[in-house]
């Protein structure tokens, strides 16, 4: 099997045989829903980080009954999956307050499933970025570090974390090198096959991932490019954007998508983390500064610069800025994001959608028409 055909089927489901493996020998896998939280933490305790989604969730039902139906679709998804039993290969599942949808997914587990997860925790993360802000979340990140050693008799160094970080920082490096290759006329992989390759990293130990990105990237030495595409696309906007399918639709009708702006995209690892003698402190900084979530209200005017200088790399036509019905911090976003795009000449589709694909004739015809509109 080549490199990228493992990362594929690695990425095509809840559980892959990499999970299944480190479960075989005994070791512990943690759930987690943000970028900002620290995987390297959890991999410093020999702790398989895992990043929650729930590809595949063809109903909310049960989610339903205890969750509003404005809350978004994504988070109702993940309830659903854990009131099933889905993720009942996670240790444990760390919540942030990334979002008031994803904060009272804490809640309502805590309240009515209890016992889904042997370990519950919420880590509170900064909204702002500033030096007090950045010391708070150090002394978040050292609460977390202590409940995780009580919880799983573990002990997490700080040479362990250093360890961690650079193990990390090997695959931000391999998949910065990845993302460049589509920067050329002939791009060697599709943005579907890219976003494999993304989700299979946030599911297995980095370790075996980065062996596997190396193997990639020789093979892909010799490939030989993807030409006749219509137009250069990037995704950009909010969570829920996990599945291969949704780039592949739009790859159908003749786009290609060669950049992106997400969390689970370029987002998680264009920087590498940084640290110096105080390691807590290095990671926290580290983790703040990175291209910025919406729910950073002082980093509106960043972000805009962060995509309109990946669509100036990329050299992409048009941006499907993408977002999940109800979520307010990246509905917020799309106007700045459209009138710095008009000012860099830079076509935008908003395109509001739910987080199961379900039937996609609207979102083709939207595609479609908006291919015609940066083809003209």
């Amino acid at each position: 099997m080549s490199a990228l055909d493992e990362l594929k089927h690695l990425s095509s489901g809840t559980v892959n045989p990499a999970i299944q493996r480190w479960k075989d020998k005994g070791k512990k896998v943690v759930g987690y829903f943000c970028t900002y939280v620290p995987e390297e933490m959890l991999y410093a305790a020999d702790i398989l980080p895992y990043r929650v989604r729930a590809f595949g969730c063809e109903n909310t039902t049960s989610a339903d009954v205890y969750m509003s139906h404005l809350n978004c679709t994504f988070v109702r998804s993940c309830f659903q999956y854990a009131l099933e039993g889905r993720y009942d290969f996670l240790d444990g599942l760390v919540i942030t307050n990334s979002c008031d949808h994803v904060r009272r997914l804490y809640d309502v587990l805590r309240e009515v499933a209890p016992t889904a997860f042997p370990f519950l925790y919420l880590l509170p993360i900064p909204h702002t970025v500033s030096e007090e802000a950045t010391a708070l979340y150090r002394d978040e990140m050292l609460a977390l570090r202590d409940k995780v050693e009580t919880s799983f008799g573990v002990e997490i160094t700080d040479a362990g974390l250093r360890e961690a970080v650079e193990v990390h920082n090997e695959t931000r490096s391999l998949l910065k090198t990845l993302y460049e290759l589509r920067q050329g006329d002939r791009p060697p992989l599709s943005g579907a096959e890219c976003m494999s390759v993304v989700l299979a990293g946030t599911m297995m130990p980095k370790d075996e991932y980065n062996q596997l990105l190396r193997r990639l990237l020789e093979e892909l030495a010799g490939r030989e490019g993807i030409s006749g595409y219509r137009a250069r696309l990037m995704v950009a906007g909010g969570g829920g954007c996990d599945n291969p399918d949704f780039y592949g639709i739009m790859e159908e009708l003749g786009g290609l998508v060669v950049t992106d702006s997400l969390c689970l995209g370029s987002r998680y690892f264009w920087e590498p983390v940084e640290v110096g003698e105080d390691v807590w402190l290095g990671l926290a900084q580290s983790y703040l500064n990175r291209p910025s979530c919406a729910a950073f209200a002082d980093k509106v005017a960043e972000r805009g610069d962060f995509i309109t200088s990946m669509a100036k790399q990329f050299r992409v036509d048009g941006i499907v800025y993408q977002r999940i019905r109800y979520c307010d911090l990246w509905g917020g976003q799309v106007m700045y994001v459209d009138k710095r795009l008009k000012e860099a000449n830079v076509p935008l589709l908003d395109l509001e959608r739910e987080y199961k694909l379900g039937a996609t004739g609207q979102l083709r015809t939207r595609v479609q028409a908006f291919l015609e509109m940066v083809k003209g």
